[in-house]
């Protein structure tokens, strides 16, 4: 009967884990599991809390580190950016004439409306781009920094 009780508290600690995703919970479970063996070669109750106790807390202190740092290189910061965010930066190239009402660029392999983010700024097609904001279906361009390109 221990056997399923440390079970069933190793499953729902990972599921939990799993919902917060915090690397904490998973260590515990991998302790609740380590004691339902220990159940089912007959330890005593006392052992298998000892033992749940002890590998809990060498997870936490040796495996979780090496963990969280994995998943920090794993997915770099600018990943992070999604929708709309992450077309913010993006360089482009002007297609038809970019001013403060309209135009077109192409990046990505897309063709994208744009005005150009300061008033009075123009771009000539064949003008590389940033993107520096989204408003709906539109994107704002500015001047990239790389010498030559930009405003004109």
């Amino acid at each position: 009967m221990d056997v399923l009780i440390w079970v069933a508290a190793g499953v729902v600690l990972a599921v939990a884990e799993v919902l917060t995703v915090t690397l904490v919970l998973a260590m515990f479970s991998v302790g609740a599991f380590a004691a339902a063996i220990a159940a089912g070669l007959g330890a005593p109750l006392w052992a298998q809390i000892t033992l749940c106790a002890l590998v809990s807390v060498l997870c936490l202190v040796a495996v979780r580190p090496v963990l969280r740092r994995h998943r920090r290189r794993a997915v770099p910061h600018r990943a992070a950016a999604i929708g709309m965010e992450s077309l913010l930066g993006s360089l482009a190239t002007v297609l038809t004439p970019v001013d403060d009402g309209a135009g077109q660029v192409k990046f990505d392999g897309e063709v994208w409306s744009a005005r150009a983010a300061v008033d009075g700024q123009r771009f000539e097609p064949g003008t590389r781009v940033r993107v520096v904001g989204v408003d709906g279906a539109t994107v704002q361009v500015g001047a990239t920094s790389e010498a030559g390109e930009g405003e004109r």
